[in-house]
């Protein structure tokens, strides 16, 4: 299993191990994403890193659109302020 975002983005797919992990999670946790933060996270940061090096066109089947990526991204950092308050 892949450990580093370069390892990750290695893979074919690039980020499936990422993508892997948070099913694995969800299945684990009764499907209840709120435990899989850490996870979601995880994959997001790789889905960003391969849309940096890859352009906004690029394609992988175990990341959202970059648009579709940056909104979920955004909302994720919302909620977490919201939860400090």
């Amino acid at each position: 299993m892949p450990k580093t975002l370069e390892e990750a983005l290695a893979c074919d797919p690039p980020c499936y191990p990422r993508a892997c992990a948070i099913q694995s999670c969800i299945q684990k946790n009764n499907y209840d994403e709120s435990k899989c933060s850490k996870q979601i996270d995880r994959l997001y940061e790789c889905c960003s890193a391969f849309y940096a090096r890859n352009g906004s066109d690029a394609k992988s089947v175990c990341c959202p659109l970059e648009s579709l990526l940056k909104l979920k991204i955004q909302q994720r950092e919302e909620e977490k302020e919201k939860s400090k308050k």
